[in-house]
């Protein structure tokens, strides 16, 4: 939050489509203080033939880059700082990201610009506590691990590491086809594997493993259940804001898969004959339940009062930053609170007996 007012909320219009339109602009005094910050970073990069940089006389500077170079610097250093602000006074209940479009910026006048934000729709929602109850009191019966699911897992670690220690031997070149000699299941491979005695004690851990990775698959399935009940007994608008905000996160993922695997993305395009259109079109009703399934769960959060801890928040928040040093600390502390708050609902609905 700033800590003196540097903004003035002019009209505050619904739109359609659950969206909502500020209009603000940033005063004037306020202003001039951020066009000299605006200034100060352009004479602190600045270059020009002849001197060093950020040695550029003054007048020299604002001839290049004019009053409205400095100005315009200035209304996006000042919006930035104010736009959560002015949200928040307009007690508007957002979704996603703010689009901010400055619509008048002059020499002589306050700068105008307008938020436009997806505001939370009308969610008319099912009865979740019984829907959960009923669910919960559904019991799966998990089908106990076999002998013959614990030799085709080791048959697949055996071909791993026959092809992994092939790959990488010295002067060896993989043919296609070629028959890998698999190594022998003995006490010695399953030492190399990892902390196991023998192959008893191997044995004994995987079986113990798989039955766990099919606990979680039953758990994953349940809460699925739970939540896809509650969409289907629950009546709402849906902001197209919103769908193509998870349509765009769809197609971040895409590119990123793509990009993993060697790939450029319009030359897989080209490859498989669609455009991102005709992927986006695929994606719509995925896009449409994800949409969905994140409102409900917002709705449960707001109705039980469910908040994440502040310093759990700052916690994770910092993590994630350690790790991609680029991203935005708002956008990140936004993410982090959506995640820690869908592990409440989650376990919310599952404690529903």
């Amino acid at each position: 939050m700033t800590n003196k007012k540097i903004y003035k909320i002019k009209e505050v219009k619904n739109l359609p489509d659950c969206e909502l339109e500020i209009t603000a602009e940033i005063l004037e005094d306020s202003l001039k203080s951020y066009k000299d910050k605006a200034f100060k970073n352009i004479k602190e990069v600045a270059e020009l033939p002849g001197f060093r940089k950020g040695h550029v006389p003054e007048q020299m500077l604002k001839e290049k880059f004019g009053e409205m170079g400095i100005i315009e610097n200035a209304a996006e250093m000042a919006i930035n700082d104010c736009v959560f602000d002015i949200i928040t006074e307009s007690k508007a209940n957002f979704l996603g990201r703010p689009i901010i479009s400055i619509t008048k910026i002059s020499t002589d006048s306050p700068v105008e610009f307008k938020i436009t934000i997806a505001t939370m729709p009308d969610v008319k929602i099912a009865d979740y506590k019984k829907i959960a109850k009923k669910e919960n009191a559904k019991v799966e019966k998990i089908e106990e691990v076999s002998e013959k699911q614990v030799e085709e897992t080791i048959e697949q670690i055996r071909k791993m590491w026959a092809d992994q220690n092939h790959h990488h031997a010295p002067g060896k070149k993989h043919v296609e086809g070629e028959k890998v000699e698999l190594p022998e299941v003995n006490d010695e491979f399953v030492k190399k594997l990892g902390d196991f005695k023998n192959v008893a004690d191997f044995k004994a851990k995987l079986k113990e493993n798989i039955a766990k990775e099919k606990e979680l698959k039953a758990k994953d399935k349940k809460r699925l259940e739970i939540i896809e009940e509650i969409i289907k007994d629950s009546k709402i608008d849906m902001p197209k804001a919103l769908v193509e905000n998870e349509l765009d996160k769809m197609e971040g993922q895409f590119k990123g898969d793509i990009a993993n695997m060697g790939l450029q993305p319009e030359d897989y395009l080209k490859h498989i004959k669609k455009t991102w259109e005709d992927l986006r079109k695929e994606w719509k009703p995925d896009a449409e339940k994800r949409a969905k399934t994140q409102l409900i769960l917002q709705k449960i959060a707001l109705e039980e009062k469910l908040e994440p801890k502040k310093e759990d928040i700052e916690k994770e928040s910092k993590l994630l930053l350690e790790q991609y040093k680029q991203a935005d600390p708002e956008r990140v502390k936004a993410y982090v609170e959506m995640i820690l708050v869908n592990e409440m609902v989650i376990k919310f609905l599952e404690e529903q007996k």
